[in-house]
């Protein structure tokens, strides 16, 4: 893979964008840009996954609900990877509902094109494999800043995740929307958020976040983001 050279074509999805330019031309017919509008469901837990998407801006979050009741985020998944993994490994139930929760576009293949046209690619296989590596590490360490780390702490990750993805200081997040997230009560983030806009690390106001101080946000959380950053990074010493 490392001999391997991106595709001149302004491609912003990270394992797309890795492919030598034979291969993403190959591929590119079979590649419908889509819109991911805020709220679309991609596919629901429990049936099969329709289509692939690899997402070029915006950000998807995967939710787990227990018996109907409140759902939490399991992982997110922006430019770096796809929404649809379970595929790739074989299966063709989602686990997870996938729900749009920062617009943007995406390239959407089928369920039958993804199987037909890029696992026989070796090369993009070994990417999203690679890929796969990161976003479990994504899920365990987040598991375990879910069950060790105070909510303070876990809205610092949490947020610095979704800014990697959206590409944004502004994020269209409501106090409620991040509680749901989280899976905590509303009362214990406002109180985060109110302390880390004492701090001078973010404006909030109506659902307008906006990350003032992008380093004091990484020191004042855990460091549960930095092994989910350095593995993501990894990703993009390959491309580069």
């Amino acid at each position: 893979m490392a001999n391997a050279q991106p595709s001149p074509d302004p491609v912003a999805n990270w394992a797309l964008a890795s492919l030598p330019r034979g291969d993403y031309e190959q591929l590119l017919p079979s590649l419908e840009r889509v819109p991911l509008n805020l709220g679309d469901v991609l596919h629901d837990a429990g049936q099969r996954i329709p289509h692939v998407y690899f997402p070029c801006t915006g950000l998807v979050s995967l939710l787990a609900t227990e018996d109907g009741g409140r759902p939490a985020e399991v992982a997110v998944v922006g430019n770096e990877g796809m929404v649809g993994l379970p595929l790739l490994l074989g299966n063709e139930v989602a686990p997870h509902r996938a729900l749009v929760q920062g617009a943007g576009q995406a390239l959407r293949i089928s369920a039958d094109l993804f199987r037909s046209k890029v696992r026989p690619n070796e090369l993009l296989t070994a990417l999203l494999l690679r890929y796969t590596d990161a976003f479990l590490v994504q899920v365990s360490q987040s598991a375990i800043c879910d069950h060790l780390h105070p909510v303070p702490k876990r809205l610092c990750r949490w947020l610095l995740m979704a800014q990697d993805r959206i590409g944004s200081d502004r994020l269209p997040f409501t106090q409620q929307f991040t509680a749901d997230i989280l899976a905590v009560r509303l009362a214990s983030v406002s109180e985060a958020a109110r302390s880390l806009q004492q701090a001078g690390i973010i404006h909030y106001n109506r659902g307008d976040l906006r990350i003032l101080d992008r380093p004091g946000l990484e020191r004042a959380c855990c460091g549960c983001y930095q092994i989910i950053k350095e593995r993501f990074d990894a990703l993009r010493v390959l491309q580069g």
